[in-house]
């Protein structure tokens, strides 16, 4: 597991853990819960390094059944 630093990249949403389809809206969404300062950074492309972001790896939990 990597430890998080003080220098933070951009990150690509679609690879994150909590990006997901909402099938209610029809739309993928965040389900990590921002507050109203950190959605209209992202939204408005002030912010590119998100500080909950944690990279999905769809192979990791196959690795653990065998």
């Amino acid at each position: 597991m990597k430890k998080m630093t003080n220098k933070r990249q951009s990150v690509n949403c679609e690879s994150c853990v909590f990006y997901d389809y909402d099938e209610l809206y029809d739309v993928y969404t965040c389900r990590q819960n921002l507050d109203q300062d950190e959605a209209e950074h992202f939204s408005a492309g002030r912010n590119s390094a998100c500080p909950y972001y944690r990279y999905y790896d769809e192979y990791k939990s196959v690795q653990k059944q065998n």
